[in-house]
Parts: structure tokens; C-alpha cells; sequence
């Protein structure tokens, strides 16, 4: 318990993010929470970073809120910001500019499957499995619904909710909670892999396209193609559009400067 409960790793403006509590299956206790706002708002501030990978040590990707340690302080006030609080990383990561990508190598439930469903791309061992199964400890599993419902199904949101059941990867897959599962052997690979084709990417259309990405499911069809049609028009107007454009018409690479 002396070690750090989250490790950060960077390379090539990449950074991994390792939730380090395997004992306990890395349950976003409080401390944990703190550990990771702590991360975002330091990779918010840091226009290097391309990219965010989100995984961790153990069996368990990460089994949701502390138990243990949310009966220990049985209070309404306590349980309700504790719940605004988790709400609020989850928002942070769809607010962050750059794509997050959940790797999971193990277990995700609860409020752990409500942080895959959250990130922005999601890669998971074959072995890894899914579950929202609050209900069977009587609790409905009511935040982590609000990110599964926007990424899966009602039907098969509400089945996992109602029923407590676990999928395995390959459903997940199937249902859209993750881009694609993998063995667990080529995991690494597969991460890096998409985590390399972003880092040769310019950031302004990442940045601008993850914003507007997820501005548009509240929007009706007209408003949509207006938000939509602004953000490219001020997309072109950035030097990184011209210069690709530039580059792909006189045949060269580009040289990008994230402006």
C-alpha cells in the first residue's frame, strides 16, 4: 500500500495512466479519484501530450467505487459527492483535447465499466470481461448508465443494468462498448499500434474533432450540420490544414505544428 496507487508513464507524447491497487481489483477509491483528477488536469495543461492510455496491474481493469469504503461513512451528503465526483472525472476525460483509450486486460464493473465506456476508444484482452452488476447487491447502477447508454443499445444497456450479468469480450465487442477485443498476448501491440497512427496525426483535428464528436448527440439534424459546417470551416483556416492539404497535393509528408 506504499506504492503510488496510480503510475504515469510517458513516451513520445503518449501518456499511460496505471491504476496500481491489483489487490483490491483498483476500485476508484477516493484516493484514486484524486490520483487521476490530479493527471487530467496536469494533461489538460500540457499541449505535448498526444494521446491518453488509461489500463492497469492485476486481474481487474477497475471494480467501480470502494465499497468498504463507502459504507464506512453512510451519510447522504457523503454518498452525493462522492457520485458528483466520479461524474465529474468521467466528464473531464470526454472534455480533455486529446483521445483517451481504455486498455483492458482484465474484470471492468460498475463504475470501471462506466470508465470504459467513457473513453474515447476502448481495446481489450479477450479474456477481459464487462459487467454493470450493482443490482445484485441491490444498488442500481445508476451513473455508470449514463455513459453505457451512449455507447451501447437501450435494450442491451438496460439488460446489463437490470440483470447484473457479465459479458465477455467478444459481446462487448459486438455491442459497442469496446473498438475491438484481442488476444491477450497482442494487447500491447494493438494499443500501440493505434496509439502510433495518432501521434503521427496532426492534434488540431483530433482536438476540434473530438469536441464537436461529442457535441453532436445533443443537437437535431439542422443544428448538427451547422455546429459541424462552423468546425470545418475554422478547421481549414489552421495552418496544420493547409499544410496537409499542401503536402498531399505536392506529394511530401507534412510537417505538422499543432496550429
Amino acid at each position: 500500500m506504499n506504492a503510488p496507487c496510480l503510475l504515469r508513464g510517458e513516451k513520445d507524447g503518449i501518456v499511460t495512466l496505471i491504476l496500481n491497487r491489483p489487490d483490491r481489483f483498483n476500485p476508484l477509491s477516493e484516493e484514486m479519484l484524486h490520483a487521476l483528477e490530479s493527471e487530467i488536469a496536469t494533461i489538460r495543461a500540457d499541449d505535448s501530450v498526444r494521446c491518453v492510455v488509461i489500463t492497469a496491474e492485476g486481474r481487474a481493469f477497475c471494480a467501480g467505487h470502494d465499497l468498504k469504503e463507502m459504507r464506512n461513512t453512510p451519510e447522504l451528503d457523503y454518498y452525493r459527492t462522492l457520485f458528483a465526483r466520479c461524474s465529474a472525472f468521467m466528464q473531464s476525460l470526454v472534455a480533455l483535447p486529446v483521445p483517451v483509450i481504455a486498455k483492458v486486460q482484465g474484470l471492468a464493473t460498475a463504475a470501471g465499466c462506466q470508465l470504459v465506456a467513457t473513453c474515447d476508444m476502448a481495446i481489450a484482452a479477450e479474456t477481459a470481461k464487462f459487467g454493470v452488476s450493482g443490482v445484485n447487491l441491490g444498488l442500481y447502477c445508476s451513473t455508470p448508465s449514463v455513459a453505457l447508454t451512449r455507447v451501447i443499445s437501450r435494450k442491451r444497456a438496460f439488460e446489463m443494468l437490470a440483470t447484473g450479468e457479465f459479458i465477455n469480450a467478444a459481446t462487448a465487442e459486438n455491442w459497442g462498448l469496446i473498438n475491438r477485443a484481442v488476444p491477450e498476448a497482442m494487447l500491447d501491440a494493438e494499443v500501440k499500434r493505434i496509439t502510433d497512427n495518432l501521434r503521427g496525426k496532426s492534434p488540431v483535428p483530433l482536438r476540434t474533432g473530438k469536441a464537436l464528436f461529442h457535441r453532436l448527440p445533443g443537437l437535431d439534424l439542422a443544428a448538427a450540420y451547422a455546429d459541424a459546417g462552423e468546425t470545418m470551416a475554422q478547421n481549414m483556416m489552421s495552418y496544420d490544414a493547409t499544410e496537409g492539404i499542401d503536402a498531399f497535393i505536392e506529394k511530401r509528408d507534412p510537417e505538422w505544428r499543432g496550429e
